[in-house]
Protein backbone atom coordinates (compact mmCIF):
# COMPACT_ATOMS: atom_id res chain seq x y z
CA UNK A 1 0.00 0.00 0.00
CA UNK A 2 1.85 3.08 -0.66
CA UNK A 3 -1.44 5.78 -0.49
CA UNK A 4 -1.76 7.94 2.61
CA UNK A 5 -5.43 8.85 2.01
CA UNK A 6 -7.07 6.43 4.69
CA UNK A 7 -10.80 6.55 5.19
CA UNK A 8 -11.97 6.43 8.89
CA UNK A 9 -8.20 5.66 10.22
CA UNK A 10 -9.57 6.95 13.32
CA UNK A 11 -12.55 4.49 13.68
CA UNK A 12 -10.10 1.73 12.94
CA UNK A 13 -9.16 -0.61 16.48
CA UNK A 14 -5.27 -0.29 16.92
CA UNK A 15 -4.72 -3.60 15.13
CA UNK A 16 -6.10 -2.46 12.02
CA UNK A 17 -4.35 0.79 12.61
CA UNK A 18 -0.77 -1.25 12.79
CA UNK A 19 -1.49 -3.34 10.41
CA UNK A 20 -2.35 -0.73 7.81
CA UNK A 21 1.15 1.41 9.05
CA UNK A 22 2.91 -2.05 8.96
CA UNK A 23 1.40 -2.32 5.32
CA UNK A 24 2.49 1.07 4.28
CA UNK A 25 5.98 1.37 5.68
CA UNK A 26 7.05 -2.72 5.35
CA UNK A 27 7.10 -2.95 9.16
CA UNK A 28 8.83 -6.33 10.20
CA UNK A 29 6.80 -8.35 13.04
CA UNK A 30 9.76 -7.71 15.32
CA UNK A 31 9.12 -3.54 14.64
CA UNK A 32 5.36 -4.24 15.26
CA UNK A 33 5.74 -5.95 18.39
CA UNK A 34 7.42 -2.97 19.81
CA UNK A 35 4.91 -0.59 18.70
CA UNK A 36 2.17 -2.93 20.21
CA UNK A 37 4.00 -3.71 23.39
CA UNK A 38 5.73 -0.87 24.16
CA UNK A 39 5.67 1.44 27.27
CA UNK A 40 7.88 4.28 25.16
CA UNK A 41 9.83 2.30 23.49
CA UNK A 42 13.42 2.50 25.80
CA UNK A 43 14.01 0.83 28.83
CA UNK A 44 15.44 2.02 31.90
CA UNK A 45 18.90 1.05 31.45
CA UNK A 46 18.40 2.84 27.92
CA UNK A 47 17.20 5.80 29.24
CA UNK A 48 20.42 5.82 32.34
CA UNK A 49 22.53 6.32 29.67
CA UNK A 50 21.23 8.40 27.21
CA UNK A 51 20.77 11.44 30.14
CA UNK A 52 21.68 12.02 34.02
CA UNK A 53 20.33 10.95 36.92
CA UNK A 54 17.74 9.68 35.43
CA UNK A 55 15.09 7.98 37.64
CA UNK A 56 12.43 6.59 35.07
CA UNK A 57 11.09 7.22 31.45
CA UNK A 58 7.98 9.40 30.42
CA UNK A 59 5.47 8.55 27.81
CA UNK A 60 3.26 10.47 25.32
CA UNK A 61 1.33 9.30 22.79
CA UNK A 62 2.04 8.12 19.14
CA UNK A 63 -0.26 8.68 16.68
CA UNK A 64 -0.39 8.37 12.81
CA UNK A 65 -1.62 11.82 10.23
CA UNK A 66 -2.97 10.21 7.30
CA UNK A 67 -3.41 11.66 3.82
CA UNK A 68 -0.35 13.65 3.21
CA UNK A 69 0.94 14.20 -0.22
CA UNK A 70 4.40 16.19 -0.42
CA UNK A 71 6.27 16.95 -3.60
CA UNK A 72 3.60 13.98 -5.10
CA UNK A 73 4.90 11.57 -3.09
CA UNK A 74 2.46 9.70 -0.50
CA UNK A 75 3.43 9.65 3.51
CA UNK A 76 1.79 8.68 7.23
CA UNK A 77 2.94 11.31 9.38
CA UNK A 78 3.52 9.78 12.74
CA UNK A 79 3.48 12.55 15.37
CA UNK A 80 3.95 12.46 19.06
CA UNK A 81 1.64 14.99 21.01
CA UNK A 82 -0.51 15.00 23.68
CA UNK A 83 -3.17 17.53 23.08
CA UNK A 84 -6.04 16.41 21.19
CA UNK A 85 -7.29 17.64 17.93
CA UNK A 86 -3.59 17.88 16.43
CA UNK A 87 -3.49 15.11 14.70
CA UNK A 88 -7.15 15.20 13.32
CA UNK A 89 -6.39 18.62 12.31
CA UNK A 90 -3.12 17.87 10.45
CA UNK A 91 -4.67 14.59 9.19
CA UNK A 92 -8.02 17.02 8.00
CA UNK A 93 -5.70 19.78 6.23
CA UNK A 94 -3.83 17.43 4.40
CA UNK A 95 -6.88 15.65 3.20
CA UNK A 96 -8.22 19.52 1.48
CA UNK A 97 -4.36 20.41 0.15
CA UNK A 98 -4.59 16.70 -1.73
CA UNK A 99 -7.59 17.90 -3.73
CA UNK A 100 -5.20 20.57 -5.76
CA UNK A 101 -2.00 18.24 -5.73
CA UNK A 102 -0.96 18.13 -2.31
CA UNK A 103 2.00 20.03 -0.63
CA UNK A 104 5.17 21.46 -3.31
CA UNK A 105 8.60 21.84 -0.27
CA UNK A 106 11.49 22.54 -1.16
CA UNK A 107 14.38 22.37 1.53
CA UNK A 108 18.08 23.95 1.29
CA UNK A 109 20.86 21.97 1.99
CA UNK A 110 21.66 21.22 5.27
CA UNK A 111 24.22 24.11 6.42
CA UNK A 112 24.88 24.60 9.86
CA UNK A 113 26.47 27.33 11.24
CA UNK A 114 29.46 27.52 14.18
CA UNK A 115 30.48 30.96 15.84
CA UNK A 116 33.84 31.56 17.82
CA UNK A 117 33.97 34.77 19.64
CA UNK A 118 37.52 36.53 19.65
CA UNK A 119 38.36 39.06 22.01
CA UNK A 120 41.66 41.43 22.40
CA UNK A 121 42.03 41.87 18.84
CA UNK A 122 42.34 44.86 16.50
CA UNK A 123 39.24 43.48 14.89
CA UNK A 124 40.62 44.96 11.04
CA UNK A 125 43.33 43.74 11.24
CA UNK A 126 41.81 40.39 12.26
CA UNK A 127 39.58 39.89 9.91
CA UNK A 128 42.28 40.17 7.21
CA UNK A 129 44.65 37.84 8.80
CA UNK A 130 41.70 35.26 8.76
CA UNK A 131 40.46 35.85 5.34
CA UNK A 132 44.54 35.53 4.54
CA UNK A 133 44.26 32.03 6.38
CA UNK A 134 40.82 31.02 5.26
CA UNK A 135 41.95 27.98 3.22
CA UNK A 136 43.81 26.53 6.55
CA UNK A 137 41.23 27.17 8.68
CA UNK A 138 38.87 25.19 6.99
CA UNK A 139 41.36 22.43 6.52
CA UNK A 140 41.88 21.98 9.96
CA UNK A 141 38.19 21.68 10.62
CA UNK A 142 37.72 19.55 8.20
CA UNK A 143 40.48 17.00 9.38
CA UNK A 144 38.31 16.41 12.44
CA UNK A 145 35.19 14.78 10.41
CA UNK A 146 36.61 11.89 7.91
CA UNK A 147 33.12 10.96 7.01
CA UNK A 148 32.00 14.27 6.11
CA UNK A 149 34.90 15.21 4.22
CA UNK A 150 34.94 11.53 2.27
CA UNK A 151 31.23 12.81 1.23
CA UNK A 152 32.62 16.16 -0.33
CA UNK A 153 31.08 17.68 2.56
CA UNK A 154 32.15 19.41 6.09
CA UNK A 155 32.81 23.23 6.03
CA UNK A 156 32.96 25.19 3.04
CA UNK A 157 33.67 28.70 4.29
CA UNK A 158 34.89 30.88 6.89
CA UNK A 159 33.61 34.53 7.80
CA UNK A 160 34.07 37.35 9.87
CA UNK A 161 31.72 39.75 11.40
CA UNK A 162 31.62 42.44 14.44
CA UNK A 163 28.66 43.30 17.07
CA UNK A 164 28.34 46.07 19.08
CA UNK A 165 28.29 45.40 22.76
CA UNK A 166 28.22 46.88 26.60
CA UNK A 167 31.85 46.15 25.97
CA UNK A 168 32.72 47.66 22.07
CA UNK A 169 32.82 45.80 19.60
CA UNK A 170 33.76 42.16 19.35
CA UNK A 171 34.69 39.84 16.05
CA UNK A 172 32.79 36.98 15.62
CA UNK A 173 34.20 34.45 13.35
CA UNK A 174 31.45 32.11 11.25
CA UNK A 175 32.29 28.34 10.15
CA UNK A 176 29.72 27.35 7.28
CA UNK A 177 29.95 23.42 7.41
CA UNK A 178 27.80 21.07 5.16
CA UNK A 179 26.50 18.68 7.97
CA UNK A 180 24.79 15.95 5.43
CA UNK A 181 21.81 14.09 6.87
CA UNK A 182 23.12 14.96 10.31
CA UNK A 183 21.26 17.95 12.56
CA UNK A 184 25.09 18.56 12.99
CA UNK A 185 25.41 20.48 16.41
CA UNK A 186 28.29 17.57 17.56
CA UNK A 187 30.77 17.89 14.61
CA UNK A 188 30.24 21.79 14.61
CA UNK A 189 31.04 22.63 17.49
CA UNK A 190 33.79 19.75 17.69
CA UNK A 191 35.14 22.01 14.50
CA UNK A 192 35.11 25.65 16.24
CA UNK A 193 36.60 24.66 19.00
CA UNK A 194 39.40 22.68 16.96
CA UNK A 195 40.19 25.91 14.82
CA UNK A 196 39.79 28.19 17.79
CA UNK A 197 43.92 27.91 18.71
CA UNK A 198 44.65 28.49 15.16
CA UNK A 199 42.41 31.69 15.30
CA UNK A 200 44.17 32.71 18.27
CA UNK A 201 47.58 32.11 16.44
CA UNK A 202 46.33 33.99 13.55
CA UNK A 203 44.92 37.15 15.10
CA UNK A 204 46.90 37.82 18.60
CA UNK A 205 43.46 37.36 20.65
CA UNK A 206 42.13 35.33 22.71
CA UNK A 207 38.78 33.22 21.67
CA UNK A 208 35.30 32.40 24.20
CA UNK A 209 32.81 30.75 23.01
CA UNK A 210 33.04 28.35 20.21
CA UNK A 211 29.91 26.99 19.54
CA UNK A 212 27.29 26.07 16.89
CA UNK A 213 23.73 28.49 16.19
CA UNK A 214 20.75 26.95 16.31
CA UNK A 215 19.45 30.09 14.31
CA UNK A 216 19.73 27.54 11.19
CA UNK A 217 19.03 30.21 8.37
CA UNK A 218 21.02 28.30 5.52
CA UNK A 219 18.59 24.92 6.26
CA UNK A 220 15.23 26.82 5.14
CA UNK A 221 12.63 25.05 4.19
CA UNK A 222 9.58 26.46 2.53
CA UNK A 223 5.71 24.34 1.82
CA UNK A 224 2.99 25.69 -0.72
CA UNK A 225 -0.66 24.37 -0.69
CA UNK A 226 -3.88 25.38 -2.59
CA UNK A 227 -6.65 24.44 -0.73
CA UNK A 228 -10.17 24.54 -2.68
CA UNK A 229 -12.61 27.09 -2.24
CA UNK A 230 -15.49 24.77 -2.61
CA UNK A 231 -14.00 22.14 -0.10
CA UNK A 232 -13.58 24.88 2.66
CA UNK A 233 -16.78 26.24 2.51
CA UNK A 234 -16.69 29.20 -0.48
CA UNK A 235 -15.23 31.81 -1.35
CA UNK A 236 -16.42 33.61 1.77
CA UNK A 237 -14.51 31.25 4.19
CA UNK A 238 -11.28 32.22 2.27
CA UNK A 239 -11.74 35.67 2.79
CA UNK A 240 -11.94 35.05 6.29
CA UNK A 241 -8.90 33.01 6.68
CA UNK A 242 -6.99 35.84 5.18
CA UNK A 243 -8.20 38.38 7.04
CA UNK A 244 -7.07 36.47 10.24
CA UNK A 245 -4.12 35.89 9.16
CA UNK A 246 -3.46 39.70 8.44
CA UNK A 247 -4.63 39.33 12.26
CA UNK A 248 -1.51 37.31 12.92
CA UNK A 249 0.63 38.99 10.81
CA UNK A 250 0.25 42.34 12.35
CA UNK A 251 -0.37 41.44 16.24
CA UNK A 252 2.31 39.95 18.47
CA UNK A 253 -0.29 38.82 21.07
CA UNK A 254 -2.17 36.81 17.91
CA UNK A 255 1.18 35.68 16.25
CA UNK A 256 2.45 33.87 19.27
CA UNK A 257 -0.68 31.39 19.46
CA UNK A 258 -0.64 31.91 15.62
CA UNK A 259 2.48 30.09 15.70
CA UNK A 260 2.20 27.51 18.55
CA UNK A 261 -0.67 25.92 16.38
CA UNK A 262 2.22 25.44 13.50
CA UNK A 263 4.70 24.77 15.85
CA UNK A 264 1.91 21.89 17.35
CA UNK A 265 2.28 20.18 14.33
CA UNK A 266 6.34 20.74 13.21
CA UNK A 267 6.61 19.84 16.80
CA UNK A 268 4.99 16.64 16.66
CA UNK A 269 6.95 15.05 13.63
CA UNK A 270 10.18 16.14 15.76
CA UNK A 271 8.98 14.20 19.12
CA UNK A 272 8.54 10.98 16.82
CA UNK A 273 11.41 11.12 14.52
CA UNK A 274 14.25 12.71 17.84
CA UNK A 275 14.74 15.64 16.87
CA UNK A 276 15.95 18.73 18.78
CA UNK A 277 12.47 20.39 19.79
CA UNK A 278 14.28 23.01 21.79
CA UNK A 279 15.99 24.47 19.06
CA UNK A 280 13.78 23.92 16.21
CA UNK A 281 11.47 26.51 18.39
CA UNK A 282 13.89 29.02 19.23
CA UNK A 283 14.92 28.92 15.41
CA UNK A 284 11.45 29.42 14.29
CA UNK A 285 10.89 32.06 16.64
CA UNK A 286 13.86 33.97 16.09
CA UNK A 287 12.70 33.68 12.19
CA UNK A 288 9.49 34.81 12.88
CA UNK A 289 11.09 38.09 14.37
CA UNK A 290 13.45 38.85 11.19
CA UNK A 291 11.67 41.65 10.26
CA UNK A 292 11.87 43.61 13.63
CA UNK A 293 8.48 42.85 14.84
CA UNK A 294 7.30 38.62 15.90
CA UNK A 295 4.88 37.94 13.11
CA UNK A 296 3.17 34.93 11.28
CA UNK A 297 5.61 32.27 9.91
CA UNK A 298 2.85 31.21 7.44
CA UNK A 299 1.17 33.76 4.61
CA UNK A 300 -1.99 33.01 3.96
CA UNK A 301 -3.57 34.36 0.35
CA UNK A 302 -6.62 34.06 -1.94
CA UNK A 303 -5.67 33.40 -6.03
CA UNK A 304 -7.42 34.58 -8.71
CA UNK A 305 -10.11 31.42 -9.39
CA UNK A 306 -10.72 32.05 -5.53
CA UNK A 307 -8.75 29.41 -3.79
CA UNK A 308 -7.32 29.69 -0.70
CA UNK A 309 -3.25 29.46 -1.14
CA UNK A 310 -0.87 28.90 2.13
CA UNK A 311 2.90 28.69 2.75
CA UNK A 312 4.76 28.61 5.36
CA UNK A 313 8.90 29.46 5.29
CA UNK A 314 11.25 28.57 8.49
CA UNK A 315 14.69 26.96 9.40
CA UNK A 316 14.65 23.15 10.29
CA UNK A 317 17.75 22.12 11.17
CA UNK A 318 17.10 18.16 11.39
CA UNK A 319 18.57 14.69 10.61
CA UNK A 320 18.26 11.09 9.97
CA UNK A 321 21.54 10.07 11.30
CA UNK A 322 23.18 10.45 14.53
CA UNK A 323 21.44 11.12 18.02
CA UNK A 324 18.49 9.88 19.14
CA UNK A 325 16.93 9.19 15.88
CA UNK A 326 19.58 6.39 15.80
CA UNK A 327 19.16 5.10 19.50
CA UNK A 328 15.19 5.24 20.57
CA UNK A 329 13.83 2.55 18.77
CA UNK A 330 10.04 3.84 18.55
CA UNK A 331 12.30 7.04 17.04
CA UNK A 332 13.71 4.57 14.76
CA UNK A 333 10.47 3.02 13.10
CA UNK A 334 8.59 6.08 13.18
CA UNK A 335 11.68 7.19 10.49
CA UNK A 336 10.90 4.15 8.89
CA UNK A 337 7.62 4.86 8.55
CA UNK A 338 8.07 8.23 6.94
CA UNK A 339 10.42 6.94 4.67
CA UNK A 340 12.52 9.81 4.10
CA UNK A 341 16.13 9.33 2.56
CA UNK A 342 17.72 12.80 3.53
CA UNK A 343 17.48 15.18 6.53
CA UNK A 344 15.93 17.78 3.49
CA UNK A 345 13.21 15.26 2.98
CA UNK A 346 12.64 15.11 6.91
CA UNK A 347 12.30 18.95 6.65
CA UNK A 348 9.96 18.87 3.87
CA UNK A 349 7.81 16.93 6.00
CA UNK A 350 7.77 18.29 9.02
CA UNK A 351 7.00 21.93 7.00
CA UNK A 352 4.20 20.36 5.50
CA UNK A 353 2.62 19.08 8.83
CA UNK A 354 3.35 23.01 10.34
CA UNK A 355 1.05 24.13 7.31
CA UNK A 356 -1.61 22.04 7.23
CA UNK A 357 -2.01 22.31 11.34
CA UNK A 358 -2.01 25.69 10.54
CA UNK A 359 -4.92 25.64 7.70
CA UNK A 360 -7.06 23.19 10.20
CA UNK A 361 -6.29 25.80 13.04
CA UNK A 362 -6.82 28.79 11.14
CA UNK A 363 -10.25 27.76 9.24
CA UNK A 364 -11.87 26.78 12.64
CA UNK A 365 -11.07 29.70 14.00
CA UNK A 366 -12.38 31.25 11.13
CA UNK A 367 -15.74 29.37 11.11
CA UNK A 368 -17.54 27.68 13.82
CA UNK A 369 -14.63 28.67 16.13
CA UNK A 370 -11.84 26.46 17.77
CA UNK A 371 -12.98 24.72 20.98
CA UNK A 372 -16.13 22.75 19.02
CA UNK A 373 -13.39 20.20 18.36
CA UNK A 374 -11.46 20.23 21.34
CA UNK A 375 -14.39 20.01 23.41
CA UNK A 376 -15.42 16.87 21.39
CA UNK A 377 -12.10 15.19 21.71
CA UNK A 378 -11.86 16.03 25.78
CA UNK A 379 -15.17 14.95 26.31
CA UNK A 380 -13.89 11.49 24.74
CA UNK A 381 -10.89 11.57 26.76
CA UNK A 382 -13.12 12.01 30.01
CA UNK A 383 -15.67 9.19 29.06
CA UNK A 384 -12.61 6.90 28.53
CA UNK A 385 -11.63 8.41 32.33
CA UNK A 386 -14.85 7.72 33.76
CA UNK A 387 -13.92 3.60 32.59
CA UNK A 388 -16.64 3.61 29.41
CA UNK A 389 -16.35 1.36 27.31
CA UNK A 390 -15.05 1.52 23.84
CA UNK A 391 -19.06 1.15 22.62
CA UNK A 392 -20.24 3.61 25.00
CA UNK A 393 -17.38 6.70 24.48
CA UNK A 394 -19.42 7.81 21.42
CA UNK A 395 -23.23 7.98 23.46
CA UNK A 396 -21.54 9.77 26.38
CA UNK A 397 -20.03 12.28 24.31
CA UNK A 398 -23.13 13.12 23.00
CA UNK A 399 -25.17 13.44 25.83
CA UNK A 400 -22.12 15.55 26.87
CA UNK A 401 -22.04 18.06 24.50
CA UNK A 402 -26.24 18.48 24.21
CA UNK A 403 -26.18 18.93 27.66
CA UNK A 404 -23.37 21.45 27.77
CA UNK A 405 -22.16 19.77 30.51
CA UNK A 406 -18.52 18.12 30.22
CA UNK A 407 -16.50 17.30 33.18
CA UNK A 408 -15.52 13.30 34.84
CA UNK A 409 -18.60 13.86 37.13
CA UNK A 410 -21.26 14.08 34.64
CA UNK A 411 -19.17 11.25 32.53
CA UNK A 412 -19.12 9.30 35.38
CA UNK A 413 -23.14 9.90 36.03
CA UNK A 414 -23.73 9.27 32.29
CA UNK A 415 -22.20 5.76 32.83
CA UNK A 416 -23.90 4.82 35.81
CA UNK A 417 -26.92 5.41 33.66
CA UNK A 418 -26.01 3.24 31.14
CA UNK A 419 -25.06 0.35 33.08
CA UNK A 420 -28.22 0.71 34.94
Amino acid sequence: MSDSSISKFFEKSRKERLDIVGGFADLTAEELEVLQNSDGGISFEKADKMIENAIGTFSLPLGIATSFKINDKDYLVPMVIEEPSVIAAASKGAKIARIMGGFKVASDESYSIGQIQILDVDINLAIKKIQENSIEIIALANSKSNTLSKMNKGAKEVSCKTIDTDFGKMLIVELLIDVGDAMGANVTNTMCEAVSPLLEKITGGRTLLRILSNYSTRRIAKATAVFDKNAIGGENVVDNIVLAYQFANNDVYRAVTHNKGIMNGIIAVANATGQDSRAIEAAANAYASRSGKYRSLSKWIKDSNGNLVGSLELPLSVGIVGGIANVHPIAKICMKILKVSSAQELACVMTATGLAQNYSAIRALSTEGIQKGHMRLHARNLAAAAGAKPEQIDKIVQIMIEQKQISLDKAKEILFNLDS
